[in-house]
């Protein structure tokens, strides 16, 4: 019935499109492979295949595009947008990790889930300020776990650049980067695609959890 209601939800709106539903992970990652949505909504704990390895499997290259992969560079890598019943889910760090562009809470107004889904697809990323807050204290207690050097990456963004990603990282939206930095907004969005494509990530989501591994920004600078 929750599937059912958000579908409908969703296919409401005039500018989404519903394109299947699954009753758990293992069949969310068939129906999403034959079906190439731009957004996947996904529960973080399901059946057969939870969230986190449903969302490794959707956005990890190395499965299907490995050596010996069928039809390598044909590999369609979804927006996955996470719903979790709770803000201390264990899985909000992990599934970041895995490429998941947010998450959101069952009990959010619909209003947001709509709101939400419209901006994981535009290629931003979105966190409710609770999982955020959540995933700074995970940072907090388990600090930055270095992934082959990642400082030698920040070498390679000018100064300007460097500063955007560690606004992003303390959590500030584009509009309050560009009114701290005194830039437009649309410099902004130009530095952020800059650094994304400079460091090979996906979009903010990543961005944040790159700024505290290469210790550009620490738990207790973030706000």
């Amino acid at each position: 019935m929750v599937r059912a209601g958000f579908a409908a939800l969703l296919a409401a709106q005039s500018d989404i499109d519903v394109v299947g539903e699954a009753p758990d992970g293992r069949q969310g990652v068939e129906a999403s492979r034959s079906t190439h949505p731009d957004v996947v909504l996904m529960d973080v704990r399901m059946p057969e295949m939870d969230g986190l390895a449903a969302a490794r499997a959707l956005l990890d290259p190395s499965p299907a595009s490995g050596r010996g992969g069928p039809r390598p560079g044909v590999v369609h890598r979804p927006k996955v947008l996470m719903l979790t019943t709770f803000d201390v889910d264990d899985y909000v760090y992990e599934a970041l990790r895995a490429g998941a562009s947010g998450f959101l809470l069952k009990d959010a107004p619909p209003a947001d889930l709509i709101a939400a889904v419209r901006v994981v697809a535009s290629g931003d990323a979105l966190l409710a300020p609770s999982v955020t807050r959540r995933l700074i204290a995970d940072f907090a207690q388990r600090g930055p776990v270095p992934r082959k050097d990642p400082s030698l990456r920040l070498n390679g963004l000018t100064p300007r650049e460097t500063e955007v990603l560690e606004l992003i990282a303390r959590g500030l939206s584009n509009q309050e980067i560009a009114g701290r930095l005194v830039l437009a907004e649309q410099t902004v969005k130009t530095h952020i695609g800059r650094v994304l494509a400079k460091l090979d990530l996906r979009d903010r989501a990543q961005a944040v959890i790159f700024a505290y591994e290469s210790g550009l920004v620490a738990p207790g600078d973030a706000g």
